[in-house]
């Protein structure tokens, strides 16, 4: 069977954790960010946006960062967190923005800022960058949500940390497709 060159990109997409300047110029993230907005959307509501932070955003991401440490986080723990963005030369936040729509969930309104975003990486990779998709605390912190502007309904979907891939990490294993697949009935 020949494989389709869109196959082959997703079969072959990978997180990259170690990232370097140069990030994708406009062009590349433009193009990056049409491809988003292809994903699934039902009754074509929208509801994503991205935050582009590069340059000195990244010190100001990573105070919010280190901001919304718990009161007994160390000074060390506020570090690592003021330091992280600063692992790649851009960052996109994916903001989930559900509108009301009385046939549309948020819910479902936030599974289609996912695919938005897992189309940006993917179109990223295609570009010859990496991407890695991060959460954690900071994704939930009402600290960063408010001090990145959002609004009461909106989400931190993920951030994107982008570049030009310093070192490949080694090929994760993937499942086969039986271990999650099933016929029903069955």
């Amino acid at each position: 069977m020949t494989m389709n060159t869109v196959t082959r990109a997703i079969l072959d997409r990978s997180s990259e954790p170690r990232l370097r300047a140069p990030a994708p110029p406009k062009a590349v993230l433009d193009l990056a960010l049409a491809c988003a907005a292809r994903a699934p959307d039902h009754a074509l509501l929208r509801p994503w946006r991205y935050l582009v932070v590069e340059g000195d955003g990244l010190q100001h991401l990573g105070d919010l960062f280190a901001a919304s440490a718990s009161a007994d986080a160390t000074e060390a723990q506020r570090d690592k967190l003021r330091k992280s963005p600063l692992r790649a030369p851009m960052v996109l936040v994916a903001v989930a923005s559900p509108v009301s729509h009385p046939k549309v969930p948020a819910h479902e309104q936030a599974y289609s800022c996912a695919a938005a975003t897992a189309y940006l990486e993917l179109a990223l990779q295609a570009e010859g960058f990496g991407a890695m998709w991060r959460t954690g605390a900071v994704a939930e912190s009402t600290v960063v949500r408010e001090g990145l502007g959002l609004s009461a309904n909106e989400s931190i979907v993920g951030f994107i940390y982008t570049g030009t891939v310093d070192t490949r990490k080694p090929a994760v294993p993937r499942p086969e497709v039986a271990e999650f697949t099933s016929n029903w009935p069955g």
